[in-house]
């Protein structure tokens, strides 16, 4: 029997969590600290979304993409230099192709802050390699629970899946907001911790019939498709913990989830050696 590597859903909130840690900062933080060290991370995030494809970023050396305006001198001098791992993409895509996912490498691509400005918490010695993966536009909740599942395999490679998101996500109210956290934020977090939980998968994968004011805390869905695509990688039987990390600018939930699952039975655990990761 092998245990699947945890894997975890981030809300990585706006750039400036990039140099304000908040709560949420210190969680990830102890969390990179208490995971087994991966072979690799593999990161997705609404930040990058292709239409009609799924691209895999295949970069020796992956560019860190300042990809917001108007913010302080110092979020643009913030690199994450981690090593890219075009073999390990190259495998990411017959997977996808495998599960019915059009997909090809790019190899031009780097990392979006919603992917480097969290692992800058989780990893922040940048020396694991990163692979991006993008999520397509026209994802729904059911198709972001099976884009997870088609990446499940990933964990039996001592890969660390990282899907991020925002457990609240409204831009109009972000522009406008308080400091004091909006009453139906909380309300929110909390029927997601409960659901999640539960292991009531159906009504999460229809959030917004269910969930306390679903369609104020998130009037579009990218920013809650990341949840899913980790609930589908995380498989039956999961355990969930909630990595609590309140709320900033009154309307953005951070909160972030790790996922661990009992061994997986009848089949053994796929290695990656070093020359597959090899990133010279």
């Amino acid at each position: 029997m092998n245990t699947p590597f945890p894997l975890l859903f981030v809300s990585h909130g706006a750039p400036m969590f990039a140099i304000e840690p908040g709560l949420a900062g210190p969680r990830l933080v102890q969390a990179g600290r208490e995971l087994p060290r991966p072979d690799a991370i593999v990161v997705l995030s609404p930040h990058w979304m292709t239409r009609g494809e799924v691209l895999v970023t295949a970069s020796t050396a992956p560019a860190t993409i300042h990809d917001f305006g108007g913010f302080p001198d110092a979020l643009y001098q913030l690199s994450y230099p981690a090593p890219g791992a075009p073999a390990l993409a190259g495998h990411i895509v017959d997977l996808l192709q495998a599960a019915g996912w059009q997909s090809r490498l790019d190899a031009q691509r780097g990392l979006d802050h919603g992917a480097w400005v969290p692992l800058l918490y989780l990893a922040p010695e940048a020396d694991i390699p990163v692979v991006q993966v993008s999520m397509p536009a026209s994802l729904d909740t059911h198709q972001a629970w099976k884009l997870g599942d088609a990446l499940k395999p990933l964990r039996d490679m001592n890969v660390l899946i990282v899907a991020s998101g925002s457990l609240t996500h409204n831009l109009y109210e972000f522009r406008g907001a308080t400091r004091e956290s909006a009453a139906y934020v909380d309300a929110f977090a909390a029927w997601t911790a409960q659901t999640l939980q539960d292991g009531n998968t159906g009504q999460l994968l229809d959030f917004k019939h269910y969930a306390p004011s679903a369609e104020r805390a998130h009037p579009t869905d990218e920013h809650f498709l990341p949840l899913l695509i980790a609930l589908g990688a995380a498989g039956e039987g999961y355990e969930t913990q909630v990595l609590e990390g309140g709320v900033t600018y009154g309307v953005l939930a951070m909160d972030s989830y790790l996922f661990t699952s009992a061994p997986s039975k009848g089949h053994e655990p796929i290695q990656l050696t070093q020359g597959t990761l090899d990133h010279a």
